[in-house]
């Protein structure tokens, strides 16, 4: 399993998830229908073959919810699953399980379906030495989660945020006066340990890069023949990162160009969730 998000940030989604699920009344359903010592148990299980992500997300849900809910893991993130696999065991309060349901179930399909999107690609492009990332194109608020679900389904991460690498886009390029002058710019003004990306749209673009001393070149919209091109252009001299509307089934031939990544926005924005659904089994 990839190194998991740090509970401060676990707890700050989730919290903020429930508090727009539960407002200042709680579930008025469950509290009307539902005797209060109600006590039952219940297991969240896929309905559709994937990849878990965020089954420790489902299990902080149910705890933050009430602590004495007892939850135990059946799946670890990273693992496979066919429907009717069992991912989380809970028991105790009923109302309680109800309350935790749905924010533990959209984490849980949300994450989940990323890391089987990307799993997709990852085998897509198994063979070649391309790796999958994904993108800053996240959800507000969510974007260390959706890069763990990354990683869970083979991946990699991208830049987390515009803190920790310089990537010089066609509006910083316009505004510097051009791709020499906005990697040298860069360049003075960039700690040692900072890599420098750039992104080109054309062979000529790329060739000033180069000649610039980029570290990593973003090769945007190019197709396979174009990459390939670019591939032999760089020989070894920067990272080479293949992007723009690439999907599980163009993603073989771009890898094939010989690029080291293939970046993939819609991993996080759009990735359809996984299914997944609780359902109660008997009294604890």
């Amino acid at each position: 399993m990839p190194a998991p998000v740090p509970l401060p940030l676990i707890d700050e989604a989730v919290r903020r998830a429930l508090a727009e699920d539960l407002g200042d009344s709680g579930d008025i359903t469950s509290s009307a229908v539902i005797p209060e010592d109600a006590q039952s148990s219940a297991v969240i299980a896929a309905r559709k073959p994937g990849v878990i992500a965020g089954a420790h997300v489902a299990m902080r849900t149910f705890n933050l919810v009430d602590d004495s809910l007892r939850v135990s893991t059946r799946m670890m993130d990273g693992a496979r699953v066919e429907p009717s696999d069992v991912i989380l065991e809970v028991a105790g309060s009923a109302r309680s399980i109800l309350a935790a349901e749905r924010v533990a179930l959209n984490f849980l399909g949300h994450l989940s379906g990323i890391a089987t999107a990307t799993a997709e690609i990852a085998r897509a492009i198994k063979g070649t030495k391309a790796r999958v990332c994904c993108t800053r194109k996240t959800t507000p608020g969510l974007r260390a989660l959706e890069k763990f679900a990354v990683r869970c389904g083979g991946g990699v991460n991208h830049r987390f945020g515009l803190y920790d690498a310089i990537l010089i886009k066609d509006n910083h390029i316009a505004v510097a006066g051009g791709v020499g002058a906005a990697v040298e710019a860069a360049k003075k003004n960039a700690g040692h340990m900072v890599k420098i990306e750039v992104e080109v749209d054309t062979l000529e673009q790329l060739d000033e890069a180069l000649a610039a001393g980029a570290h990593i070149v973003l090769l945007d919209n190019m197709d396979p023949a174009q990459l390939k091109e670019a591939v032999e252009r760089t020989g070894g001299r920067a990272v080479t990162e293949a992007s723009g509307s690439i999907t599980v089934e163009t993603a073989r031939a771009v890898a094939e160009a010989g690029v080291d990544l293939i970046s993939v926005g819609w991993l996080t924005h759009s990735a359809p969730s996984l299914d997944v659904g609780l359902d109660f089994t008997a009294s604890p």
